[in-house]
């Protein structure tokens, strides 16, 4: 489990350059996470329980040293904050995209779940 991860941290060195930043760490070990929860859901698929139950027991190792996401709460808050700040002319695409750099500019992408920013995006943006 570890060689994996160290192995991808290693090449997220190699290819910046130089020492990769504690929230790119944070990505990496959220993919790794997710990883094995989908293998888990593969294997039980499969009628494999116990390699699924190994990829969970995997998964909640990675988990206890991730911090918490943010709260849908704060995420709403950001949210409402960049919109009354953006111009919600033109296209509807341009107009995400810029809440969408805005809101992560002021976030670390490491922190939020992207999903969950996608469908509040959409859903205040229809709202206004």
């Amino acid at each position: 489990m570890t060689q994996s991860i160290l192995s991808e941290v290693y090449a997220a060195d190699k290819s910046a350059g130089s020492a990769v930043s504690s929230s790119a760490i944070t990505a990496i070990l959220r993919k790794a996470t997710l990883r094995r929860h989908d293998s888990a859901i593969q294997f039980i698929n499969a009628s494999r329980p116990d390699l699924a139950q190994k990829e969970h027991r995997e998964a909640d190792i990675l988990a206890a040293f991730l911090p918490p996401l943010m709260s849908e709460a704060d995420i709403d808050r950001i949210l409402n904050e960049v919109i009354a700040e953006t111009t919600l002319d033109g296209d509807s695409r341009k107009i995400l995209g810029q809440v969408y750099k805005t809101f992560y500019s002021k976030v670390d992408k490491s922190n939020v779940d992207a999903n969950t920013v996608k469908r509040k995006a959409e859903a205040l943006l229809l709202n206004v």
